[in-house]
């Protein structure tokens, strides 16, 4: 049998620390599934929200630093003293102001570990950040091709720098047997007999408003449809939702709601999941989680959400910006509620094959091996070219 591979140790960098946020939940999971196959694991962010709490109650080592700008040279010393002190191999960043700070850090440190960084945006690069991905980098992680497309393109960046490897779920928690989405449809007075929509996100770009057109157009023919949008950030953004479902005359039909820290049992809850996201988005995390509880979906055609679902085989897909085609589509789905259990059968499938956090622990990890043996390769050649003069 070949030697078992050595642990490698391990930075994960994030200034953000609520879970609210996909990069903070995809971090974390990766910081934990890595620290359980035997690698020495250190979550780096700042001192609030929900990180540090969560990283000291699973036993994950954790270290503070402000990460107040892309300039904090402060923290970019301290984190540079954290990589010699742990004797780093890999830092995996996963926002700007991570990726400024850890390449900053290069400046002040003995050691120079493999640089990892997280991409979950289709937005193109600035030209700041083209600046950024082509100093010190070793690779660049999309969570999905539409992603790749547009970052090696407006960044102009090798293709073979760029690695797409997809977010996962963690099938142990988003288990259909394990959730009360009756609790959930209690708390928001939705009656076993109605039908319950639900988005998460409430940003204008995630297409909230165009579902709740498209709640329009089919509240004449379903009286019971119900539509709750999620992670309103504020009582604010609760009113504006509110006052364009009151314009479109399905107040009484509409429900905006905060954050939730308890997503499997929201997602429980519905009878279907939309992500209307019409811009800046990679594989919509919600449209997964959802999936992964055997619930029929329906997404965008745009960003990543084509390389997820399916369409017609683990849930449906319209064109953004379209509330007739999303409403021609739930209508498809409430008049044939057979289509809408194989959706489901089918989706849950579909994220245990491909989108779970496992197989991405699998990825992500070989990713680090490949880019430390490939290090290492190029130390030896040069080695042996000055050996040779």
């Amino acid at each position: 049998m070949p030697p078992a591979a050595p642990p490698l140790s391990i930075l994960q960098i994030l200034e953000k620390g609520l879970f609210s946020t996909g990069s903070v939940v995809q971090m974390f999971q990766l910081a934990r599934g890595l620290s359980r196959r035997g690698h020495r694991v250190a979550i780096v962010t700042r001192d609030a929200g929900e990180v540090p709490g969560k990283a000291r109650a699973e036993g994950l080592d954790f270290h503070a630093l402000p990460l107040k700008h892309e300039f904090d040279f402060a923290s970019a010393r301290k984190l540079a003293a954290l990589v010699d002190e742990r004797e780093v191999d890999v830092i995996h960043v996963h926002k700007g102001i991570a990726h400024s700070i850890a390449l900053f850090s290069t400046l002040f440190s003995r050691r120079r570990p493999v640089l990892v960084v997280n991409r979950g945006v289709s937005f193109p690069l600035d030209v700041f950040n083209r600046i950024k991905f082509h100093v010190r980098m070793d690779a660049v992680v999309t969570v999905c091709e539409d992603i790749k497309r547009v970052i090696v393109k407006s960044g102009r960046l090798a293709p073979g720098i760029v690695h797409v490897i997809y977010a996962g779920v963690d099938l142990s928690v988003f288990d259909p047997g394990k959730t009360d989405g009756a609790r959930v449809r209690r708390e928001w007075g939705v009656s076993p007999g109605d039908t319950l929509l639900v988005q998460v996100g409430a940003r204008e770009w995630k297409g909230w408003r165009d579902l709740v057109s498209a709640t329009a157009l089919l509240a004449p023919e379903f009286p019971r449809l119900r539509t709750a949008i999620v992670a309103c950030e504020d009582e604010a953004k609760k009113a504006d939702v509110l006052a364009f479902a009151r314009a479109q005359g399905v107040e009484d039909r509409v429900r905006p709601i905060g954050f939730r820290s308890d997503m499997p049992d929201v997602l429980a809850a519905a009878d279907m999941v939309a992500d209307l996201s019409y811009e800046g988005l990679g594989v919509t995390g919600t449209l997964r989680e959802a999936m992964a509880l055997g619930k029929p979906v329906l997404g965008s055609a745009a960003g990543g959400n084509p390389e997820l679902v399916v369409d017609g085989e683990s849930g449906l897909l319209v064109p953004p910006r379209d509330p007739p085609a999303m409403a021609a589509a739930v209508r498809r789905l409430l008049a044939d509620p057979a289509l809408a259990a194989s959706l489901g059968r089918s989706a849950r499938a579909r994220v245990e094959a491909g989108f779970s956090s496992e197989v991405r622990l699998d990825r992500v990890e070989a990713l680090y091996r490949r880019l430390i043996s490939e290090r290492a390769r190029g130390r030896e050649r040069t080695a042996a070219t000055a050996a040779g003069r």
